[in-house]
């Protein structure tokens, strides 16, 4: 007897729909064959699948059962076909006569005792499940079925066993599908646990900031150890406007497919922050792998990704930071095929002006001569610097900021007050275009939103020949004095816009070699 029933499978962060076929047949010695490119983990469900089946009451077949993964050239690679194959088994013996299977996609780990465990890419299975005409709904782990239902337009059944799986297909139990729950979620999970409040001074860091979040423009901080680079960079996400409902599904899926969802927590309702060790290699921070699988830059998908130290990572690793900082997404190529990701994110990076992280410091003194200094700072190349839009100097802070009845720092409600105006009038600029943000400009686009007056004119071209800046850091100014003239609710690109943003030019001025 044949069955047929369908399932997932992961390819990349997109889901693929797999049929998985059994055949059971008269045959002197009980064997089960798996064909259609499964690896290990796929291969080894068997064993896993006869005994939750004995243990869950049912008989295990004393036939030839031969199970098919279609299509047969697509590697299967995730313990999620367990209860798939087991229901396929039990229907092809007839021990299920199951009307709803036609109806139901299935997907999830089983445990010996038939329990359901946690599969990884409910959320993306959940999404193709909705796309495939005749599919009805999708039955997914109990610990997935909240994941699953933030898709609306297809029935999420939560399933705890294969026994309550067969009640439901055999049609003798009745499950309800889970309802989404998108705004309870949103207003549970939606909360920060740091604010700038916390950050004592530096409010000249704060407004280059405020600019970068504004914009969305990648951000360089230099400053000695301890003056508040990283503080700074983990609360960006708190002023940025709010996850929107797309926004986080997008970065949803990339978490659910390498299971780093938080227990309990269906879905992403702040902006990412990612902060990798500076030893990290390239496929760890680009994404990689047999398959190949997301890394540092798509987890910071719609939030920031902070490098700090930056000179101590690998040139190679930042190197390859170059294309996704233009394209917004990543692609990876392999010889079984290419994978995209998306990769949409702030960059925030920070280093100390020297090896020892005190030059110009006025209360220490450093030590480093100046070859070391260059040979320091020359770790990070000139077209990555390049791709920077702001380098700021983020000095030590004095005493009298720090102290208990130093003033108060600006708060992030108050920042994110400032960005979420100027991102409306961006939004309202490129309501036709597929820009979102001014750090995002075309060069075209360039050219039609940030005209300049002649002092503009004969400022900017000034800087050029003094500072020898490349065509991108000419771009970058006019993208960045666009975003001020943003904030200062100004149609027009004026002379302190465009002087602001010639400062937040540090490093192409070398003034620390």
């Amino acid at each position: 007897m044949l069955a047929k029933l369908y399932t997932f499978a992961l390819l990349g962060i997109e889901a693929v729909p797999v049929e998985v076929e059994v055949d059971v047949s008269p045959g002197a010695i009980p064997k089960t064959i798996l064909v259609g490119l499964p690896e290990a983990a796929v291969r080894e469900s068997t064993h896993r699948v006869e005994r939750a089946m004995v243990n869950s009451g049912f008989i295990r077949p004393q036939d030839k059962v031969v199970i098919n993964l279609a299509p047969a050239d697509l590697p299967k690679n995730a313990a999620s076909f367990d209860l798939a194959i087991t229901l396929g088994i039990l229907t092809a013996s007839g021990q299920l006569a199951a009307d709803k299977l036609a109806q139901y996609a299935v997907v999830g780990e089983l445990a010996l005792d038939g329990t359901t465990r946690t599969t990884k890419g409910a959320l993306s299975m959940a999404i193709a499940a909705a796309s495939l005409n005749g599919l009805r709904g999708i039955l997914v782990p109990e610990a997935n079925a909240a994941e699953a239902a933030v898709v609306d337009a297809v029935e999420v059944i939560a399933i705890s066993s294969l026994a309550q799986a067969v009640g439901f297909l055999s049609g003798q139990l009745e499950i309800e599908p889970t309802p989404p729950r998108l705004d309870e979620w949103f207003k549970q999970y939606a909360q920060y646990d740091v604010d700038f409040s916390d950050v004592r001074g530096q409010e000249m860091a704060k407004r280059a900031v405020v600019i970068a979040a504004a914009g969305r423009h990648n951000l360089l901080m230099i400053g000695p150890p301890g003056s508040g680079k990283t503080m700074l960079a983990k609360r960006m996400p708190t002023i940025l406007p709010v996850l929107g409902a797309a926004e986080s599904i997008e970065t949803t899926r990339i978490y659910s497919v390498l299971g780093k969802l938080e227990p309990g927590q269906p879905l992403l309702a702040t902006r990412p922050y990612r902060s990798p060790h500076h030893t990290i290699s390239d496929p760890g921070l680009v994404g990689g792998g047999s398959p190949p699988g997301p890394g540092e830059i798509s987890l910071a998908h719609n939030g920031v990704l902070f490098l700090d130290e930056l000179p101590e990572f690998n040139r190679r690793t930042l190197e390859v930071l170059r294309q996704p900082l233009e394209d917004g997404n990543v692609t990876i190529s392999r010889a079984l095929g290419t994978t995209t990701f998306p990769a949409e994110f702030m960059l925030i990076a920070a280093l100390n002006p020297c090896p020892c992280g005190y030059r110009n410091d006025p209360r220490r003194e450093c030590h480093c001569s100046v070859p070391q200094i260059e040979k320091y700072m020359n770790k990070i190349s000139g077209p990555l610097v390049d791709r920077i839009d702001i380098h700021i100097e983020v000095p030590a802070v004095p005493f009298k900021d720090l102290a208990a009845e130093g003033p108060p720092g600006t708060t992030s409600a108050m920042m994110r007050e400032q960005v979420v105006s100027a991102r409306r009038r961006q939004q309202a600029r490129f309501a036709s275009t597929r820009t979102r943000q001014n750090g995002q400009m075309t060069h075209r686009q360039i050219r039609e939103h940030c005209k300049l007056d002649t002092p503009c004119m004969n400022m900017l071209k000034a800087t050029m020949t003094e500072l020898g800046l490349s065509a991108r850091a000419h771009d970058k100014i006019l993208r960045v004095a666009r975003t001020i003239a943003d904030l200062d609710d100004s149609d027009a690109i004026k002379t302190h816009h465009l002087s602001e943003a010639i400062n937040y030019r540090m490093l192409d001025r070398q003034l620390w070699t």
